[in-house]
């Protein structure tokens, strides 16, 4: 089994920044296609930003150029920055990893954003 713990999220203005943390249970090197989604009340959960084991990176459209997504391996922590965040980034951010084919998830973080 694998846990996922979210956290930073938080509230601030239009324009601003925060930096998400998942920290996981195992060592991030045993998790595979690791990734942030987030949700908003109503709507499906949606991909945001994702890195393979391998280092390779991925963003949706909406986000690119403002988040960035990194794994620090020492601390077996996923990083989400954001930048620039507008009023469309609130919404609850997850964190997922993939561990022996089986999906898991955090619990969320909330993220809101005024302006």
């Amino acid at each position: 089994q694998v846990q996922l713990v979210e956290s930073g999220g938080g509230l601030v203005q239009a324009g601003g920044s925060l930096r998400l943390s998942c920290a996981a249970s195992r060592d991030l090197s045993s998790i595979k296609g690791m990734g942030w989604y987030r949700q908003t009340p109503g709507r499906q959960r949606e991909w945001v930003a994702s890195q393979v084991i391998g280092g390779a990176r991925a963003y949706a459209d909406s986000v690119k150029g403002r988040f960035s997504i990194s794994r620090d391996n020492a601390g077996n922590r996923l990083v989400l920055q954001m930048n620039n965040l507008m009023p469309d980034d609130a919404a609850v951010y997850y964190c997922r990893g993939r561990y022996r084919n089986r999906d898991y998830w955090g619990q969320g973080t909330q993220v809101t954003v005024q302006g």
